[in-house]
């Protein structure tokens, strides 16, 4: 098992963007490691959660969960399909927690002309409040960045945040659109515009999505994201 020191030693040992947006943590107290061609980044605090991100060869993720998947609020998050290849490797019992989308894309992206980056964030709370009180991302969160606008006159109909993104993965949380604006196509271009912005410093846009959200989903895959399900595993007992 050998320990991966840096983002870039995540990256030259794996080309999953799950676990290179998590190799971030490395410079806030994580760590990382591979073994047999799998990855493993725990995470103490990324998106909420202390998360331990793992992919590749199952039974290398096997053996990095089966050394580092124990903890108080350890979130191991892998893909679904993953997961359940994995579970039946492990010498003691796990659970599927709770499985939701990672959805991701490279490339090009048009940059919409009816967007921008806020400078100020006063309507941003109110309009989630209103529209996504569950939102991941709040303005003065740590590791929010930055928010975009769109707006109808004076009023703040639709916004997205980059939030918790890494160095070759941009990451977009936050997205709402004002229940009064609905069926337009805002929440398309707020998302376009942050998916465009943050392809260019990036070269890779990333987010997490509820499976169950098929309106959304939709959505990001007309602007070129793929799917993939992702869960966490937790021990049974």
């Amino acid at each position: 098992m050998r320990r991966l020191r840096t983002p870039a030693d995540v990256q030259d040992a794996s080309t999953d963007p799950l676990v290179r947006w998590a190799a971030q943590a490395l410079s806030a107290g994580g760590a990382a490691w591979e073994h047999n061609g799998a990855v493993a980044v725990h995470a103490p605090c990324l998106t909420r959660r202390r998360r331990l991100v793992l992919s590749g060869p199952a039974e290398g993720v096997a053996s990095l969960l089966a050394a580092h998947g124990r903890g108080v609020n350890l979130r191991p998050l892998m893909e679904r399909q993953l997961a359940s290849v994995v579970e039946p490797l492990m010498p003691t019992p796990w659970i599927e927690d709770k499985p939701f989308g990672w959805m991701d894309r490279t490339g090009a992206l048009d940059l919409p002309d009816d967007a921008s980056w806020l400078s100020s964030l006063d309507d941003v709370e109110p309009l989630l409040r209103t529209a996504n009180p569950d939102s991941w991302a709040w303005p003065g969160e740590k590791g929010v960045t930055r928010w975009a606008g769109l707006r109808v006159g004076d009023e703040l109909v639709a916004t997205a945040a980059e939030a918790w993104s890494s160095a070759d993965v941009g990451f977009m949380m936050g997205v709402a659109v004002h229940p009064s604006h609905t069926n337009q196509g805002l929440g398309r271009r707020i998302c376009q515009f942050v998916t465009s912005s943050l392809l260019t410093l990036y070269g890779c846009c990333a987010l997490f999505v509820e499976n169950h959200n098929a309106p959304a989903i939709a959505v990001y895959r007309k602007l070129g994201f793929e799917y993939r399900d992702v869960t966490t595993l937790l021990p049974a007992v």
